[in-house]
């Protein structure tokens, strides 16, 4: 992964984290985080897949929450100390991450999809908390992998995701 999605994968998992947060304490939320991180992780490396890619998305810009914002119905109007992180998050990276962490089906696709040999077997251990979620994971993240709440979000960019993903699709642009 490029070093220059970075910023944008921690803009973006924090607002689907603050959008959908976690039921319980510390570790809940800890475990919510991975899972956002993982599934926004996956959409970046399928939207962005080579560094000419992470580079424009540099000059250019990931866009922003304001639509997110708008379609969750969140009120941001008192939350002006952190206002510049939301510069930072990708609307498409959060549509097709909240895609990925409603349906285990699309999300072993994107997986299998980033392998470098065609569709990998088991589950790679750096995405397990989004393919193979154990109960505390489920538990913690309740809201985050809810379809219902997600739906919004999801439907924004979901047939974008969908048509890249198609057999023989290739990543690279």
């Amino acid at each position: 992964m490029h070093a220059d999605l970075s910023p944008v994968i921690a803009a973006t998992a924090q607002w689907l984290t603050r959008a959908f947060p976690a039921s319980g304490g510390a570790l809940a939320r800890a475990l919510c985080e991975a899972q956002a991180r993982q599934a926004v992780t996956v959409a970046a490396r399928l939207r962005y897949p080579t560094a000419m890619d992470a580079a424009l998305l540099g000059m250019a810009g990931p866009g922003g929450s304001a639509r997110l914002d708008w379609v969750t119905g969140a009120d941001t109007a008192g939350d002006t100390d952190t206002h510049a992180w939301r510069t930072w998050v990708d609307e498409v990276l959060a549509s097709w991450a909240a895609c990925l962490l409603t349906d285990p089906e699309l999300a072993a696709l994107a997986v299998a999809a980033l392998a470098d040999g065609g569709p990998g077997t088991g589950t790679p251990v750096g995405f397990r908390r989004l393919l193979a979620p154990d109960d505390g994971d489920r538990r913690a993240a309740v809201l985050l992998r809810h379809p219902d709440l997600l739906a919004p979000v999801a439907a924004l960019h979901h047939s974008q995701l969908l048509d890249l993903l198609k057999p023989g699709h290739t990543l690279i642009a």
